[in-house]
């Protein structure tokens, strides 16, 4: 399948989105630019959503997503998209609502193939701060968590 893709730059670096033709979903975020971008009206409006993030004036993605994902993988990913913007769960949390083990939340949380739009920055390990999969690690989500206004998130 060919994949299309584009970028925008945020106070988070740049974020590339990526399709599959005939998906009409994101399948992917990466933090990287894309040097050759596709135009489609999927990412035009992924790439709109992510600046008005970025800037403050968006708190909900209304995007179709396709991430490509096994049974427990999917349920984390819809577990963690119902968080709302500025608030965290811990991964316990989360395991209640999936049937699984907050290892295995935490496993998928790393796994995650679009993050902010799926905000896994919002998952939190029991004592604290945790660990993140996108570029600059910990330190991106806490900008992310610090762009949201979700307090009490450090130990």
């Amino acid at each position: 399948m060919t994949r299309h893709a584009a970028s925008v730059e945020t106070q988070f670096g740049p974020l590339a989105v990526l399709t599959d033709a005939g998906a009409g979903a994101i399948t992917a975020l990466e933090w990287r630019a894309v040097a050759d971008p596709d135009d489609t009206p999927l990412l035009r409006e992924a790439l709109s959503q992510l600046a008005a993030y970025s800037t403050g004036t968006l708190s909900e993605f209304d995007l179709p997503l396709a991430p490509n994902a096994g049974r427990a993988l999917a349920a984390v990913l819809d577990a963690i998209r119902a968080i709302p913007f500025g608030e965290t769960l811990t991964y316990g949390q989360i395991a209640k609502v999936t049937g699984l083990s907050a290892q295995s939340v935490g496993q998928c949380c790393g796994a995650n193939p679009i993050p902010v739009i799926i905000p896994c920055h919002r998952v939190m390990g029991a004592k604290g701060l945790t660990g993140f999969s996108g570029a600059g690690g910990v330190e991106t989500k806490v900008a992310l968590l610090r762009h949201e206004g979700a307090g009490g998130f450090l130990i």
